[in-house]
């Protein structure tokens, strides 16, 4: 599989450095589309503060991409949903670090979860 940037600089506005435009997948033989993954931990008990709840939803996404014989390298687009607009930089933070600084297509939402006290939701869509 082969993937390629797509940052125009000429009638979009610049991309930042933590993400991209977009990627073209060439030669991938599977799509992984993954549901949206909270931070709870294999009880279902969701962490204490955001900092705990992006690592559980790391450690949760790698084991899903894992199931499928894939890794966070094969991640080609990633929507994050927030409770809380202030929660965006630490998001950002954290998706950079888990993604090795590789940038990729994202969208972040700030919207109502289902339950107050999850804090974050990230769906993912890999290719390989």
């Amino acid at each position: 599989m082969e993937t390629v940037t797509h940052n125009p600089t000429e009638g979009v506005y610049a991309a930042t450095g933590d993400y991209v435009h977009a990627i073209e997948v060439r030669g991938a033989e599977r799509l992984l589309f993954v549901a949206g993954t909270m931070g709870l931990d294999p009880a279902g008990v969701p962490g204490a503060t955001l900092a705990e709840q992006l690592e559980l939803i790391w450690s949760n996404l790698r084991a899903v991409l894992a199931s499928a014989g894939m890794t966070v390298d094969n991640i080609v687009r990633l929507t994050t949903y927030l409770r809380d607009a202030s929660y965006a930089e630490e998001n950002a933070k954290a998706r950079v670090a888990a993604l090795g600084g590789r940038a990729v297509p994202t969208t972040a939402i700030v919207a109502e979860t289902l339950v107050s006290d999850w804090l974050v939701e990230i769906e993912v869509i890999a290719a390989g």
